[in-house]
């Protein structure tokens, strides 16, 4: 593939990802990856009696599915990216077991710095009946195209 740097995106660009079904294993991964093992999220008989009425993802879990790479994006900036700098999450819906989760990225900024470009992103997360069920903005360093 071909590698992208700061110079080859414009606003305006869409990346989508293939989608990936939520099964126990990822939320059961994710708890003991993390310690995060609020009954919500594993415990059916207590998930019913909430307003939710069934096992929810958990949230960090979520943002996770939007990270560039772990998205379409990723193998494009192997050898540009140079950090990660900032992220916001809204949560606009629940997400259970078996919601087949659909990740978007779109430019939405692009900024000169001295020695790297700042790529703003919008990130969404779509369920399979196409509703945005988180979303936010990343931005990320970009290296600037070597010299030739």
């Amino acid at each position: 593939m071909t590698q992208r740097y700061f110079e080859d995106f414009t606003v305006g660009d869409q990346f989508k990802s293939p989608s990936r079904t939520l099964t126990d294993a990822h939320f059961l991964f994710f708890a003991g990856m993390t310690g995060d093992n609020h009954p919500i999220h594993y415990d059916v008989e207590y998930a019913k009696k909430t307003r939710f009425g069934g096992r929810l993802a958990h949230g960090l879990l979520l943002a996770s599915l939007t990270a560039i790479g772990a998205s379409s994006l990723g193998p494009l900036l192997e050898e540009s990216i140079v950090a990660f700098v900032e992220q916001t999450t809204r949560f606009r819906a629940p997400v259970f077991v078996g919601d087949t989760i659909y990740p978007e990225h779109e430019v939405i900024a692009l900024e000169r710095k001295r020695s790297a470009g700042l790529l703003t992103l919008r990130v969404a997360l779509r369920n399979q009946r196409r509703e945005v069920v988180l979303e936010g903005e990343h931005r990320y360093l970009i290296a600037y195209r070597p010299a030739a």
